[in-house]
């Protein structure tokens, strides 16, 4: 088994193996939970670190991103992208459905892409983030502050969910993108093959339009959990030896910032080379 190519099934495993049962208040589940993982992908030779033990979705994922990168702050448009991720999050929980600062259905308030592109300034205006990166990247600027930070306590009270990959950091060397991107939960069965998918995407399509060269994405994770209900099915899962990584393939036509928030779709990127195993039904805990 390549370790390059197990570096997720490698980590359930060290959950497996050293994890602590945690309880977990908001879903009423306990969690067996270690504390910080780092993974690596390496973008320069595409390896789409898309989990192979198991039949995952990679569209979803990265309609999710592209609505985050366009600064969307409602469900519908996430729809219309193609993902259902936000429709609860917007429409089914208690504690925003009473929020004085939801705005109607499918509202989610002020979450994620609208504060990486819409950063509300104290003395008034806006911080658009992604743009300034863009801007200097673009530029060959590594200024060591090209971060997108999606984590604004300030706010929280004004959306209807803490981002939990909140932090996303571009670097040059060169000619060369990295990116390092931090995650303060991650739920390893399920969130986790869609976060690792969009960190690598966020660092592809980020180096497309700035015309550099992917380098390598790295995925910090500081609590990483296995609910309990999830747990026998994950042993299951790991007994599953893992195929090499898809490729993703983008779309060359997409070269501008403004490509990405006007025309670009899920269907400018496809998945190659795809091998995996039979899919896993994991109870998803809301």
């Amino acid at each position: 088994m390549n370790s390059k190519h197990s570096q997720y099934e490698d980590l359930c495993q060290r959950v497996i193996d050293e994890g602590i049962w945690v309880e977990n208040e908001r879903t009423g589940k306990r969690c067996l939970t270690i504390i910080n993982a780092d993974l690596e992908y390496d973008v320069s030779a595409n390896e789409f670190p898309l989990v192979t033990t198991r039949k995952a979705f990679w569209k979803a994922a990265i309609a999710e991103m592209l609505g985050y990168i366009r600064g969307y702050d409602n469900a519908a448009d996430f729809r219309n992208l193609g993902t259902k991720t936000w429709d609860a999050n917007a429409n089914l929980n208690e504690a925003w459905l009473n929020n004085p600062h939801r705005k109607g259905e499918d509202d989610m308030g002020r979450v994620y892409g609208v504060q990486g592109r819409k950063w509300a300034k104290p003395d008034g205006g806006f911080v658009d983030q992604y743009k300034k990166i863009i801007d200097n990247l673009s530029k060959g600027i590594d200024d060591r502050g090209e971060i997108l930070n999606f984590y604004n306590p300030g706010e929280f009270h004004m959306g209807c969910l803490r981002p939990c990959m909140y932090s996303h950091q571009f670097s040059l060397l060169g000619d060369t993108l990295y990116l390092n991107s931090s995650q303060r939960s991650n739920d390893l069965p399920l969130g986790h093959t869609f976060n690792a998918c969009q960190v690598f995407f966020l660092a592809a399509i980020t180096a497309q339009i700035t015309g550099l060269k992917a380098g390598k994405a790295y995925h910090k994770i500081v609590n990483g959990h296995i609910y309990e209900d999830q747990l026998e099915l994950m042993k299951e899962q790991l007994k599953r030896e893992p195929y090499a990584p898809p490729k993703l393939i983008i779309n060359p036509d997409i070269k501008t910032l403004e490509d990405l928030e006007t025309w670009v779709t899920v269907d400018d990127f496809e998945v190659v080379g795809y091998e995996h195993h039979e899919p896993i039904k994991y109870p998803f805990s809301v």
